[in-house]
C-alpha cells in the first residue's frame, strides 16, 4: 500500500483522534442510528482526553454521513478541532471505534482501506475497444479507440483470388491490435491502473496483449468471457482479489528468503519491535509488513517530535538528545516513519509471519 496520502497527517503534531465508522447497512432507521453513533463515539474522544474543538469537529463530520450511501465506510483524522483526513474505506470495520493518542491511528487502514487495484477493462474486438475504469467506489468510462474499420472479416472462399484480401484482414486486425494497445498504455500510465482486464475474442486478447509494453504484461488478466460480455462486478471484485492476493504472497516470500543473511553477511529483512525501530531511526525500512493483531503491533514505543525520533525505552530517547517524548503503539510509530522515508506498507494474514506481526524488507545505502 502506497502510504503516501498520509502525508497530512505527520505535518502537525498530535495528540489526534482516529475515528473509524462503518456506513454499508442502510435501513430506514440509518440515519438516527448513524446520528447516535456520532454522539457515542464523540463522547468517547472525549472520556480519552480529546478537546471539545476537536470531538465537536468529528461529530459534525460524522453528522455529515447520515445519509451516505458509501458502501464501506470512512476514516476520520482530527486535531485542534480540524478533521485533516477522511478517506473512504474499501472494507468495512467490524466495528465503530474511536482513538485519542499521540499519532494518528492509522494501522487499521492498511486492511480497510489498503490494496485497492484499480482496474482497467478493455473491451476489445476487430475494430477498436472500449475502456473502463472499476475500483471499489464504482465504474466509469475511460475512453476507447476505433482502428481501421474496413475489412475486418475474412472471406469463407478458398479461391486463390482471395489471398490478397485475406492479407488485407489480416494487416487490418494486426492495425488495429497495436493501436488498442498504445491506447490502453496510455490509459494504464494516466490513470496509474494496477490491473488490466482484457474481454473479448481469445484471438483479438492474445492480440492486445502481446503488443502492451513489457513492464505491463504482469498487470494484464484475460477475462474467460467471449466478444459483447460485460464484465460483472463480482468478476472485477475476484480479479482484484486475486491481485492482491498475489502480490501479498510475491512480497512474503521475498520477506521470507531475505531473512536469511546474504554474502555479506547483512539480512534484508527483520523482525521484532528493537530492530525495527533501529532500522527506522537509520531510515532503512524499505517496506513495512504488518499482520493484523500481531502482539507486537499494540507495544509500546517512545517517539518524538521527528518521525526518526524513536525507542524501546524512553531514556534511549534522552541518549539521543531528545527531551520530549511520548508513548505510541510499535505499529502507528512505524507506519509514521514508513510514510515520511517513502516506504509502503502491507497487511499479511499468515498466522505466524512476521514474528511478533511486524516485519520490514530493508534498504541498505
Amino acid at each position: 500500500m502506497d502510504l503516501a496520502f498520509l502525508h497530512p497527517l505527520y505535518e502537525h503534531p498530535g495528540p489526534w483522534a482516529s475515528v473509524y465508522v462503518g456506513t454499508s447497512r442502510h435501513t430506514e432507521d440509518t440515519p438516527h442510528e448513524r446520528h447516535l453513533a456520532a454522539v457515542a463515539l464523540s463522547r468517547e474522544l472525549s472520556r480519552q482526553g480529546a478537546d471539545e474543538d476537536t470531538c465537536r469537529a468529528v461529530r459534525e463530520a460524522l453528522e455529515e454521513l447520515r445519509h451516505s450511501s458509501e458502501p464501506h465506510g470512512r476514516a476520520l483524522f482530527a486535531r485542534a478541532g480540524q478533521v485533516v483526513l477522511d478517506p473512504p474505506l474499501t472494507r468495512a470495520p467490524d466495528g465503530d471505534s474511536a482513538h485519542w493518542a499521540p499519532l494518528p491511528h492509522t494501522a487499521p487502514l492498511l486492511e480497510l482501506a489498503g490494496e485497492d487495484p484499480v482496474c482497467v477493462v478493455a473491451y476489445v474486438d476487430r475494430k477498436g475497444a472500449d475502456f473502463e475504469l472499476r475500483g471499489a467506489l464504482g465504474r466509469q468510462d475511460a475512453g476507447s479507440v476505433a482502428g481501421r474499420q474496413w475489412p475486418v472479416h475474412r472471406t469463407s472462399s478458398a479461391d486463390w483470388s482471395e489471398r490478397h484480401f485475406q492479407l488485407r484482414v489480416e494487416n487490418t486486425w494486426e492495425h488495429n491490435a497495436a493501436e488498442i494497445a498504445d491506447a490502453l498504455a496510455v490509459c494504464q500510465e494516466e490513470t496509474r491502473a494496477d490491473l488490466l482486464i482484457l474481454v473479448g475474442e481469445d484471438r483479438e486478447k492474445r492480440s492486445v496483449h502481446d503488443r502492451l509494453p513489457k513492464r505491463l504484461h504482469d498487470l494484464v488478466v484475460e477475462a474467460p468471457h467471449g466478444a459483447g460480455s460485460r464484465l460483472l462486478d463480482h468478476d472485477v471484485e475476484r480479479a482484484r482479489a486475486d491481485h492482491v492476493r498475489q502480490r501479498a504472497e510475491r512480497e512474503l516470500e521475498r520477506f521470507l528468503a531475505a531473512r536469511e543473511p546474504g554474502d555479506d553477511g547483512r539480512a534484508g529483512a527483520v523482525e521484532s519491535v528493537p530492530a525495527l525501530v533501529e532500522a527506522a531511526r537509520e531510515h532503512r525500512i524499505d517496506e513495512l509488513l504488518i499482520r493484523p493483531g500481531g502482539p507486537d503491533a499494540h507495544r509500546e514505543v517512545w517517539i518524538g517530535e521527528e518521525p526518526d525520533q524513536l525507542a524501546v525505552r524512553r531514556t534511549d530517547l534522552k541518549i539521543l538528545g531528545e527531551q520530549n517524548s511520548w508513548s505510541a503503539r510499535a505499529d502507528d510509530a512505524l507506519i509514521r516513519s514508513a510514510v515520511t522515508t517513502g516506504a509502503p506498507a502491507l497487511a499479511v494474514t499468515e498466522q505466524e509471519v512476521p514474528v511478533g506481526g511486524l516485519g520490514a524488507l530493508l534498504r541498505w545505502k
